[in-house]
């Protein structure tokens, strides 16, 4: 993926997506402490209305294990059947010593939240993002800083960081296998 390649999250090359407006372009913002990107992956995922999808090293408790968060994933996959949450954790051991409460969460809502351990390949990967639908976005080139990106309304962005996520998803350990490591 171009964007991981060449170390800029969100670039695009240049005749790839049309110009947004100006307007359109306020939604972008810059992220460099823990509370705004917890505040903007909290943002991202109360927005998903069929779809959110989780690359992360171990399902960060201070991003992902807040209440509100949990309770932004409860109402996205209750009120909707056809909702689904999809993660993808680079060190699921992590996650599970730390007791976290997403994990809680997904073994309660099996049919709602889906876990995949990515390869060996894509573990290696420095990033972290969460994609909600095919329209927000928060990245953070390196997962371990806190400095990245939000945007609300990027399609063209985002497309490609998903496109990224389903060539990673497609390749990982299978959910059943996951849910296992997890009991």
């Amino acid at each position: 993926m171009s964007e991981r390649a060449n170390g800029k999250p969100g670039s695009l090359d240049p005749g790839s997506a049309p110009v947004k407006p100006a307007a359109a372009a306020s939604t972008r913002m810059i992220l460099g402490t823990m509370p705004e990107v917890r505040d903007a992956s909290l943002k991202v995922a109360k927005s998903a209305q069929r779809l959110l999808s989780i690359f992360t090293q171990d399902l960060e408790p201070m991003i992902y294990g807040e209440e509100p968060f949990l309770e932004a994933i409860k109402r996205l996959v209750l009120a909707r059947s056809y909702a689904k949450v999809r993660v993808l954790l680079a060190d699921p051991s992590r996650a599970m010593v730390d007791n976290n409460r997403f994990l809680a969460l997904a073994r309660r809502l099996t049919s709602c939240i889906d876990l995949r351990t990515m390869g060996q390949e894509y573990a290696a990967s420095a990033g972290a993002f969460i994609i909600a639908d095919d329209k927000a976005l928060v990245y953070r080139l390196q997962a371990d800083r806190w400095d990245g990106i939000s945007d609300m309304n990027d399609p063209a962005v985002v497309r490609r960081y998903l496109n990224f996520f389903d060539e990673v998803w497609n390749m990982s350990m299978q959910e059943s296998q996951m849910r296992q490591m997890l009991m």
